[in-house]
Order: C-alpha cells, then structure tokens, then sequence
C-alpha cells in the first residue's frame, strides 16, 4: 500500500519551541486517525529556523541552497502539508512568509492544508482567519475549515465540556485533514521526465 506524504512545515524560532510541539501534535493526531483506516504516513518535518540563511541567500541570488531545495520538493510533492507558524505582530511570522514566497504559485493547488498557529495570547488568533488561510487560499490550496491556535495558557487545558480544549481543537482539525487525505488517496509517485535532446527537436522542426 502506497503511504500518504505528510511534510510538516514549522516556523518556530525558539528551541525547544511551542510552534514544534503543535506541529507534533497535529501530525501525530493525523497519522493515528489515518491508521484506523489502516492508511500508512510518511512524514517529512521542514524546521524553517534551520534554513533562514538559505532562504536570506535564495532571495538575494535567485538559487536555493541543496537543504532548502529539498525542503521546497518535499512540499510540492506531499499530499497534505500542515503549516504552523508563531503569530507577531499579529500575523504570521516573516520567515515563514518567506519560505512559501519560494514555492512555486502552483504548487499546493487542490492540496490539503492544516493551518495553525502559537502565540502569547489569545486575542491573537483571529490572525489564522485574516492573515494565514488568505495566503494559503491565494495559493489554492484545500484548507481545513478548523485552523488551530494554541496560547500560552492552552497547553494543558482539556476543556470545559462546553468548548474544545487545544486537545479536542487538534483531534478536530487532524480529523478533517485525515477525511481530506482519504478521499483523494495517495499521489502515485512521479514518473521521471523524458528528455528529447534539442537536436532531435531541431530534426523534427526539419521534417
């Protein structure tokens, strides 16, 4: 059985860092939902803190670095990607602006995304609404209709049993990347490109 391609996208800045931990908890709870259906996951998690010089230098000489090349194809070839970044300033953060300016505009098209994001407070998090599912939508990317905000007092909340705590809020968003995931099936891998050489392209032109 062909396994799903999930890359895992973290913005975070810090170590050990917040933005990580919901990224984690995020695949972790989409890989168990996708296993009771039996479906395998290969995972792929891009820690953009690590590729902040290739990103800087990606913008100043138009080439990407061998790490920030890989991280690019791990993204355009994954069959969902969940994107989780800290919130400044009430918005995502410029790193991970950046990294997805890099990626080519066609790329997530029809791609099931989870959105998500960390910050100190809660009066921050409508900035998943007006800031992250806009960029994600201008790429027409699929994204899950619940986006997953954790404050610092989040960690450790279960809930009240009226609202969800950040728990149920994972398992929610999870769930729908899994139903997503299963209804499209795995991407069959991609058959290498057959290269005519110009001169026999030249040949033909003659004929």
């Amino acid at each position: 059985m062909t396994a799903y391609r999930l890359v895992v996208v973290s913005a975070g800045l810090s170590e050990p860092s917040s933005t990580r931990l919901l990224a984690d908890r995020l695949s972790e709870s989409t890989i168990r939902q996708l296993s009771y259906g039996g479906r395998q996951v290969d995972v792929t998690v891009v820690e953009l803190r690590d590729l902040a010089s290739e990103i800087a230098h990606h913008f100043v000489t138009g080439f990407p670095g061998a790490a920030l090349r890989g991280a690019i194809d791990a993204v355009t070839g994954a069959d969902a990607v969940i994107a989780v970044t800290p919130i400044f300033t009430a918005s995502y953060s410029g790193l991970f602006k950046s990294f997805f300016d890099l990626v080519d505009h066609d790329a997530l098209t029809g791609k099931p995304v989870l959105i998500a994001a960390t910050g100190g407070t809660p009066r921050h998090s409508l900035a998943l609404e007006h800031a992250v599912r806009p960029l994600f939508s201008y790429l027409r990317a699929v994204v899950v209709p619940t986006a997953v905000y954790a404050a610092t007092d989040d960690w450790g909340t279960a809930g009240d049993g009226l609202t969800d705590g950040l728990p149920g809020r994972i398992d929610r968003a999870a769930g729908e990347l899994a139903a997503l995931l299963a209804g499209r099936g795995p991407a069959a891998p991609a058959l290498p490109e057959q290269v005519v050489p110009f001169a026999e392209q030249l040949a033909a032109l003659r004929v």
